[in-house]
C-alpha cells in the first residue's frame, strides 16, 4: 500500500447508489479499448457474479465476492502496475489489469458488493496498521481492508486480501484500526455506530479521485 493523501477540511462523499448503468457490451468496450481483450473472460465472470447474486443472503454475497477477488487478482504494487507512488484503481481498472494491491481489492469488493445491494452504511473501508512477519523479522505495514457491519451494533466481519477467510474484526489481532471511510464520508473511528466526523482526519483526495472515475465509467 502507498501513503494516503489526506488535507484540509472534510468532504463528505455522496453516492447514494453505486451500479453499472452500462451493459456487459459496454463494459467490454471499456476494458478492451484501455486494456486489451485478455481480461474479457473475467469481466464476463465478474458481471455474471452480479447479476446471480439476486436472492443471495448478504452473508453469501461476502463470501462470494471476497473469493472472487482474492482467487482471481494478483497481487502487485502500484509502481508495477501503474507507474506510479499511489494509485487507487477503479473495479473495472482492476479487473482489466488482472492486479492489484491492498486498496484495490478492498475498493473493488466494496463496489461490488454495493451493485448487488448491500447498503453503505454497512461496509467501511479502512486503513489499518498490519503486523506482517518477513524473512528480517516483524514489521508494521501500511494496509486496507473491506468492513462489513450488520447491524449498526455488531462486530464488523473483514475481508481482506491477507487471508482468504473472513474474519470477525476481534479475531485479527493482525490489524490495527487508524481510520475509516465509505462514500459518505470519513469516520475517526471504525465502530458502526459512529457519525460521520466533523473535522476527522480530513478529505481522502485518493477516494474523491477513485469516485469520479468510477462515475466517469458508469459507476453512479
Amino acid at each position: 500500500m502507498g501513503r494516503l493523501l489526506i488535507g484540509g477540511s472534510l468532504a463528505v462523499f455522496v453516492c447514494c447508489s453505486i451500479g453499472a448503468s452500462l451493459d456487459l457490451q459496454g463494459w467490454e468496450t471499456l476494458l478492451v479499448a484501455r486494456f486489451g481483450p485478455a481480461r474479457v473472460v473475467l469481466l464476463n465472470d465478474w458481471y455474471q457474479l452480479i447479476t446471480a447474486s439476486k436472492g443471495w443472503s448478504e452473508e453469501y454475497k461476502l463470501q462470494r465476492i471476497n473469493d472472487f477477488f482474492n482467487k482471481n487478482i494478483s497481487f502487485d504494487d502500484d509502481r508495477s502496475i501503474w507507474q506510479q507512488s499511489d494509485y487507487w484503481a477503479t473495479p473495472l481498472e482492476t479487473i482489466g489489469q488482472g492486479r492489484g494491491d491492498c486498496e484495490d481489492f478492498a475498493i473493488a469488493k466494496y463496489f461490488t458488493l454495493r451493485m448487488t445491494g448491500v447498503p453503505l452504511s454497512k461496509m467501511r473501508l479502512i486503513y489499518v496498521k498490519a503486523r506482517l512477519m518477513t524473512p528480517v523479522g516483524e514489521s508494521q505495514q501500511a494496509h486496507m481492508v473491506l468492513a462489513y457491519y450488520a447491524r449498526p451494533g455488531a462486530e464488523p466481519l473483514v475481508l481482506d486480501n491477507l487471508q482468504s477467510s473472513i474474519q470477525p474484526a476481534s479475531r485479527r489481532h493482525d490489524l490495527r484500526p487508524v481510520f475509516s471511510f465509505n462514500s459518505e464520508g470519513v469516520f475517526a473511528g471504525v465502530s458502526g455506530t459512529e457519525k460521520v466526523s466533523a473535522g476527522g482526519p480530513g478529505r481522502l483526495s485518493r477516494w474523491e479521485d477513485l469516485l469520479r472515475r468510477a462515475r466517469a465509467e458508469g459507476f453512479d
